[in-house]
């Protein structure tokens, strides 16, 4: 089912389609926390633009995306080393 939402970032407001109510609680969410993040850095670096503050969230929620995928991938890897450490136990161990 898809539904039409608007969402307000920076002060502008963005016509979106969203498929559920997840993704439409997802986008409002994600949002809220840009407009919070840029509050933020508008009392930090009141001297920069609109445009430098959204590339400085994008770049921080990236990072913060990348960061937590590496750390996945690593949960993930020793997740598969102590599945086949186990396996192999108990093969050996029939």
């Amino acid at each position: 089912m898809e539904q039409n939402i608007t969402i307000k970032i920076a002060g502008k407001d963005y016509a979106l389609k969203v498929t559920s109510p997840e993704m439409e609680q997802l986008m409002r969410i994600a949002a809220e926390t840009i407009n919070e993040k840029l509050m933020d850095y508008d009392s930090k670096y009141p001297e920069k633009t609109l445009a430098d503050k959204l590339a400085l969230i994008s770049l921080t929620v990236t990072v913060s995306k990348l960061s937590y995928y590496r750390k996945l991938k690593s949960v993930n890897e020793e997740a598969k080393r102590m599945l086949d450490q186990t396996n192999s136990y108990l093969k050996n161990n029939e």
